[in-house]
């Protein structure tokens, strides 16, 4: 019986207000309190409270035969419970149906599987404790950080005891396989779901586009599409930011519409049906080792790093943050623990990305700042401070 997985992702960065030079050693608060608040309000009224609505209609009108994952991330909680906590509720309404299994990631949406591995074990295990104290539930399978995978994470991750990890299908990586069967980390048991990136993609950044020559994409057609894989295949990732309903693509685009059509459409044919990650590893064998001989994610045309580390600026500013942690560690300080931490997510080095056409499209999309530049000089102002801050002989200066 072929499968259909769906798994999104809920990820709200802390960004950082703009930070000029003079204001080093003179300003210690570094995020821009008013514009988070903001974009976590939009974002939950266009996305999370209408969605997780949807999603729930789903679930009840099929009597749980329509599940979903989420990876939530532990700041997006954080500012859930401080700005939208009705959205916070809505989705633990929506986990208390039984259908909804949680995906485990890192706390701060870190880069730290690159850089510190006892950082990213760290982060992990809050995400983890987080997780079970909000939602009742321990996750067996784990997402990293914007698909961020080679094989030594797989290994790390397997070796945490996880019995799956979601990555992305790249097509050099699977070369001649199909990203619609499961997997496994070589010389583990660890499985593999990849992402099936067409068909994903098709929805999260086509469904509006009317140059496409399959515009407009309607709950039918893309059924069709799935439904055209039977006997090619044990089951289809859609995996996607759970912010393409309502915000990345508006309502007005039809996209609810198309959510709510969709899983009928899919269960027309008796043998389709929808599974959780977990469920799908548990009732699929492994096709076979999947090795990634290059760091993969799903982000831009090249699925790689080049996103956060592609350029000069990048790679500096994710050497000076890294650089810090042995002495923050040191000071033993809580509040300056989860503001580094904070300074890890990977959206601040996605913003200082010179990356041009396509792929700076979606850059400038999500940045708040005007441009890559500007992005690097209030990042790395703020990293001056935070230095002089730390190394300083006394802690008054920053009220620690």
């Amino acid at each position: 019986m072929p499968s259909v997985c769906f798994y999104f992702e809920v990820h709200q960065p802390y960004r950082l207000k703009p930070y000029g030079a003079l204001q080093v050693g003179r300003d210690h608060e570094y995020f821009d309190d008013g514009l988070n608040a903001e974009v976590l309000r939009k974002v939950a009224s266009k996305c999370y409270l209408p969605a997780n609505e949807s999603m729930l209609r789903l679930i009840e009108k099929t009597d749980g035969r329509f599940c979903i994952s989420y990876a939530i991330t532990g700041v997006s909680i954080e500012q859930m419970k401080r700005h939208a906590p009705a959205a916070l509720d809505s989705f633990i309404r929506l986990i208390k149906t039984g259908a909804v299994e949680i995906v485990a990631e890192t706390y701060y949406h870190s880069l730290a599987a690159l850089y510190d591995k006892d950082e990213y074990r760290e982060q992990i295990e809050l995400e983890l404790g987080l997780v079970k104290k909000e939602f009742g539930q321990t996750p067996r399978v784990f997402r990293n950080t914007e698909l961020i995978y080679n094989d030594e994470i797989g290994r790390y991750i397997s070796d945490l005891g996880f019995d799956a990890i979601l990555v992305e299908g790249a097509d050099d990586i699977l070369a001649w396989r199909s990203p619609n069967f499961v997997y496994r980390v070589p010389g583990r048991e660890t499985r593999l779901l990849a992402k099936n990136y067409k068909l994903s993609d098709d929805i999260a950044f086509r469904f509006s586009n009317r140059a496409w020559n399959e515009f407009p994409l309607t709950a039918e057609k893309f059924a069709r599409w799935v439904h055209g894989h039977s006997g090619a295949g044990d089951v289809i990732n859609l995996f996607m930011d759970y912010e393409t309903f309502g915000e990345h693509q508006w309502r007005e685009t039809g996209i609810f519409d198309f959510l709510e059509h969709l899983p009928d459409l899919l269960f027309t044919h008796p043998h389709w049906d929808v599974l959780t990650p977990s469920q799908a590893i548990d009732r699929y064998p492994a096709l076979g080792d999947l090795s990634f001989h290059r760091t993969v994610s799903w982000a831009d045309v090249g699925r790689d790093i080049t996103a956060w580390q592609g350029n000069a600026m990048q790679q500096r500013a994710l050497s000076e943050v890294y650089a810090l942690g042995p002495e923050i560690k040191r000071r033993n300080n809580s509040h300056l623990l989860a503001l580094w931490r904070r300074l890890q997510t990977s959206d601040h080095f996605y913003y200082m990305s010179t990356k041009s056409s396509s792929d700076a499209e979606v850059h400038d999309y999500f940045s708040p700042y005007e441009g890559p530049y500007d992005a690097f000089i209030h990042y790395m102002n703020v990293m001056k401070d935070l230095k002089l801050s730390v190394l300083a002989p006394s802690e008054k200066q920053i009220g620690l």
